[in-house]
């Protein structure tokens, strides 16, 4: 058989870019544009209040609505982490991506007729829709991508999800902008052109093969299976993948896809789940949004005019798309267990600097950049670990039988971990002050310290040689008799192949 392929064909990456657009892109771009209409959607309830009850909005109800505003967005996401998986496992991946881009448009449709209509309800509903489009997008988007790329490219390809995910962010900066869709007259138009990306999946992913292994192991339907991989990886190549394949669901024995619950009360994948659980919260506990709240006030300090942060700001949501970028470069020569510890690591560093340079803020001039300097480095160090490795762990940890209920629960957690960090980080803030790094740092170095001890190298490996390096965790020494008798029906369905052939 012919070595692998060092990169990926064309189709492959084209395919990535499909799915990518209308999935983790929306949800970095509907994060980011909900932030530059601020005083525009601030000025539309008022005016929208005073002229349906023809009194003044209380600032208390004002605080409120737009408390809804932005926070129903990780409610209908939690909704999305919640059914994704099962529309990933009814429709498959495709169908289930291309499903999701209706709601989308109905989102952007609701939102951007609430203005002219005068009902600020629609833009509540259309927040909550878009967001259940991007917790389906989270969810589904990297289950399709870690399937249909090969073992040895499967942690630069998943980090496809990464990379459109913060490109996301970045656009809206870019489109927020007073000069472009930010201004007061078209900040409808800029929260209904979530649109635009939905209808380029909708034009482009058509075009692409259903995931391969969705086909043979969910479906059964080798032929189509067949055909999938040749599209993706050649006429010359894809024995190799489909061999893959089919010892994974030989492995399998016509195993269901199984329901979340039922992952909770396998010991098989106890400790896989766990650290599924620990590396979603330590993403959205690790201080990140810390870091983009405190951003303002150090550029300020560091004397750049009120005028120009927008701008500064745009180098936070680049420094997050080149990390995701040289992630993807990196991920397959230093392995995930090393970039992801050291991210951990890093942003603990980073966070003791930051608390010290805080404190000292007005004590010398230099230290205005120093924290600057601070802040793009955390965000570097974000994006080369919890950043970009969650995603790509949490599909190779898990066989094709639980990885999307794996998926429904690691989104869940991200969600519920999201809301609850954006209501009592003020709080956070508001009591600690520059102490509140002290909180996000002792988390890192405690994610840090778990994920050492606990999650193996899974660079090059198979899905069931990662399964394998958690038996000993979950089994312990019961484990030797279970690999002997995979290892020994493995064997006899290699030989039978060959017999057959």
């Amino acid at each position: 058989m012919p070595p692998a392929r060092k990169f990926p064909s064309w189709t492959l990456v084209l395919a990535v870019c499909a799915v990518g657009i209308g999935g983790t892109f929306q949800y970095g771009y509907n994060v980011s544009i909900i932030n530059a209409p601020t005083q525009h959607i601030h000025r539309f309830l008022n005016e929208t209040w005073s002229s349906r009850y023809h009194k003044e909005l209380n600032p208390d109800l004002l605080t409120f609505l737009w408390s809804v505003i932005a926070s129903i967005f990780s409610l209908g996401g939690l909704c999305g982490a919640l059914i994704g998986g099962s529309m990933a496992i009814q429709l498959g991946r495709k169908g289930a991506l291309l499903l999701n881009n209706i709601i989308a448009i109905v989102a952007s449709i609701l939102m951007g007729i609430s203005f002219p209509t005068g009902l600020f309800e629609l833009l509540i509903a259309g927040r909550f829709l878009i967001g259940i489009n991007s917790g389906i997008g989270l969810c589904v988007q990297p289950l399709y991508i870690g399937e249909v790329a090969p073992k040895h490219l499967r942690g630069s390809m998943a980090m496809g999800s990464s990379i459109f995910l913060t490109g996301g962010i970045l656009t809206g900066q870019i489109i927020g902008l007073r000069e472009l869709l930010g201004g007061e007259t078209y900040w409808p138009v800029l929260l209904s052109s979530s649109c635009f990306p939905a209808f380029a999946q909708l034009l482009f992913l058509p075009w692409f093969p259903e995931s391969p292994r969705y086909l043979l192991i969910d479906r059964g339907d080798e032929l189509s299976c067949a055909k999938a991989l040749k599209r993706f990886h050649g006429s010359s190549e894809y024995q190799r993948e489909m061999e893959d394949i089919q010892r994974e669901c030989f492995a399998l024995e016509g195993e269901k896809p199984r329901k979340p619950w039922q992952l909770f009360t396998d010991r098989g994948v106890r400790w896989q789940l766990i650290t599924v659980i620990v590396m979603t919260m330590g993403q959205q506990l690790s201080g990140i949004n810390a870091i983009y709240f405190y951003a303002t006030y150090i550029f300020e300090e560091a004397g750049i005019s009120a005028e120009k942060i927008p701008y500064v700001t745009l180098g936070t949501g680049a420094c997050e798309c080149f990390t995701a970028l040289t992630c993807g470069l990196l991920i397959d020569y230093v392995g995930r267990r090393c970039l992801i510890i050291g991210g951990y690591l890093l942003m603990t560093l980073w966070s003791i600097v930051l608390t010290f340079s805080l404190t000292y803020q007005e004590l010398y001039p230099w230290v205005p950049y120093v924290s600057m300097a601070s802040i793009f480095a955390f965000i570097l160090s974000f994006g080369l670990g919890p950043g970009g490795i969650t995603n790509t762990l949490t599909a190779e940890l898990f066989i094709q039988s639980s990885r999307p209920a794996a998926y429904m629960i690691g989104g869940t957690i991200s969600w519920i971990s999201f809301f609850t960090i954006g209501m009592i980080f003020p709080f956070i803030v508001n009591g600690l002050k520059q102490y509140c790094f002290v909180v996000f740092l002792t988390e890192c170095s405690l994610v840090a310290v778990f994920l050492f001890f606990v999650i193996p190298e899974t660079k090059n490996k198979s899905f069931l040689e990662i399964k394998k390096e958690f038996h000993k965790l979950n089994f312990g020494r019961n484990t030797r008799k279970k690999e002997t008798e995979l290892y020994e029906r493995q064997q006899f369905h290699d030989e039978f192949k060959k017999n057959s052939v």
